[in-house]
């Protein structure tokens, strides 16, 4: 089922998240994966998801920077998008195996076909989408990302995303993450949640 929020969703009181989050929480019975393009936000969102949610956070890059003992620049650089990608798989199959939790992914993981079928499988799939310019103002404020060096944020930012939406689109659950405040995407989340759980 793929959920787009209205224009008037998202616009909740911190009471009223609260109130969803407990209506949602108990309902929840694996991972929620936040899927999309680097800079729309899935990190910032995700933490504050599952602050709302009372339940743990994860984010696939900080956990393969850590098993990796380098950055995910030097991993590119020195093995290659394929050998990231397969470590980049592996470690979002073993985040998924620990149960509830909310977990950000990279954004070429789901587009990645074994990736997306765990994801799929085990863990309910929110793609978080943004328009170019939004996209491009935020990833143009981090220069360690490695798709992104060499050429034109916004040319290679709308390339990306429009090779990527399809796969994206496969997520159950689409919500828009605009430029206003992270936690309106959160109330978003959590009112699609409600809708489909």
């Amino acid at each position: 089922m793929n959920i787009e929020p209205t224009d008037n969703q998202g616009q909740l009181t911190p009471a009223q998240i609260a109130t969803v989050a407990a209506r949602v929480a108990p309902r929840i019975d694996r991972p929620i994966v936040l899927v999309g393009m680097m800079g729309v936000g899935k990190s910032t969102v995700g933490r504050k998801l599952a602050a709302a949610l009372g339940v743990p956070f994860s984010d696939a890059d900080d956990e393969i920077v850590a098993a990796a003992q380098m950055s995910v620049t030097d991993i590119f650089e020195q093995f290659g998008e394929a050998h990231f990608r397969d470590g980049e798989r592996r470690v979002i199959a073993r985040l998924l195996d620990t149960g509830k939790g909310v977990l950000a992914t990279g954004g070429g993981a789901f587009v990645q076909e074994e990736t997306r079928a765990l994801i799929l499988e085990q863990g309910i799939a929110v793609w978080l989408d943004s328009d170019i310019d939004t996209l491009v103002a935020r990833v143009s404020r981090n220069d360690k990302r490695p798709l992104l060096r060499g050429g034109n944020v916004r040319e290679i930012v709308t390339r990306m995303k429009a090779e990527r939406e399809s796969a994206y689109a496969m997520a159950p659950i689409h919500v828009s993450s605009g430029t206003g405040p992270h936690i309106d995407t959160v109330a978003r989340i959590l009112e699609a949640l409600d809708q489909c759980l």
